[in-house]
Order: C-alpha cells, then sequence, then structure tokens
C-alpha cells in the first residue's frame, strides 16, 4: 500500500511558532526545497524555526512540526503531485509546468520514502545548515507498546519515543501525555 505523510496537530503550539501553520490533515512534503535559496542569518525567527523542525503542508503552504504516515491511493498521490506543481508554478517561479510536475514528483516520492512504517506512526524533522547546505535527519514517534517487547501495562506514562530513522543522535523520548497535563487548582 502506498503511504504519504500528512499534516497533524496535537497542540496549538504550531499557531504561535510558525509565520503560517499547517491545516491538520493536509498532505505533507519535507518543504526543504524553500529555503533552498536563503541565507539562514537573514530568516526571521519563525522561518528559522521551519527551516529547522517543519514539514510543509501542500495545501495552505504552511508548516506543521509533525505529520503522521497515512495510507493513500495512486489517485490521491497523483492530486498532491498536481497540486504541489501548481504551488511550485503560483509561488515558487518554476519556469513551466513539466519542470514543475518534475520537482513535485520527486518531492512527493520522497516524502513517500519517509513512510516506511506503519500508519499513524508520527514523523519528526531536525535540519541544520552544515557548510552551506541544509541536512535534514527524521525520526518516528511510536507508541511505546508497539515497540517489539514494549510493555503495553505502561504505555500511558510515556505515550512515544523517538526513535532514529537516519543519524546517529542519541535517542530521545517526549512525554505528549505529560505536555497536555494542565495546573487546575
Amino acid at each position: 500500500m502506498l503511504k504519504l505523510p500528512r499534516t497533524i496537530r496535537l497542540d496549538p503550539s504550531d499557531t504561535f511558532v510558525f509565520e503560517r501553520a499547517a491545516e491538520p490533515g493536509e498532505w505533507a512534503v519535507s518543504g526543504a526545497f524553500v529555503f533552498w535559496d536563503s541565507d539562514p542569518a537573514t530568516l526571521g525567527q519563525k522561518q528559522r524555526v521551519a527551516l529547522r523542525s517543519g514539514f510543509l503542508g501542500i495545501d495552505s503552504l504552511g508548516w506543521s512540526t509533525l505529520a503522521v504516515v497515512t495510507d493513500a491511493t495512486e489517485v490521491e498521490r497523483q492530486g498532491v503531485i498536481e497540486q504541489l506543481a501548481a504551488q511550485l508554478m503560483a509561488k515558487f517561479g518554476a519556469p513551466d509546468i513539466e519542470a514543475a510536475r518534475a520537482a513535485a514528483e520527486e518531492e512527493v516520492a520522497f516524502a513517500a520514502s519517509l513512510c516506511d512504517h506503519p500508519p499513524q506512526t508520527l514523523l519528526a524533522v531536525h535540519r541544520s545548515v552544515e557548510n552551506g547546505e541544509v541536512r535534514e535527519r527524521f525520526r518516528t514517534l511510536k507508541p511505546r507498546g508497539a515497540e517489539p517487547g514494549g510493555d503495553r501495562l505502561h504505555t500511558h506514562a510515556r505515550a512515544f519515543t523517538f526513535h532514529e530513522v537516519e543519524g546517529d543522535e542519541p535517542v530521545e523520548e517526549v512525554d505528549l501525555r505529560g505536555l497536555t497535563k494542565t495546573d487546575r487548582t
């Protein structure tokens, strides 16, 4: 089955940290191409956050901190390519529709390659600029009980853990449930 990433919003933070937040459920691509010809030193704070950690929603051209692996049909994939090609023409100055479509196909193929995980797996990206080039590292966030040998009785304690997809950084854990708790005194 074909899988593609969609934007997801677990809390309202994307609406604060990005200039434009993607709407939940938009088809997404890495979006690194947006910064291809930019000097990171000249970017505003919210643009730097998008460069560092955003997935690009192709409908709004807004950013999402996380994307979710989603089953997709071939018709949907073609629609994603056409929508992104139209955006490349309208907003990014593609010289013609053929060039835009070729670039969109490449972006969508790369996005699909990130989805070699079960549906509902969350994806996160970390970008850095090294020697003038943008480097991307992707991570997956999976329910702890979904891990082989995972302790299903204690999944409520920590909902997700980070697992390396690329790179050699240490494994990190995040307690999403704990982030949603509010002080009700």
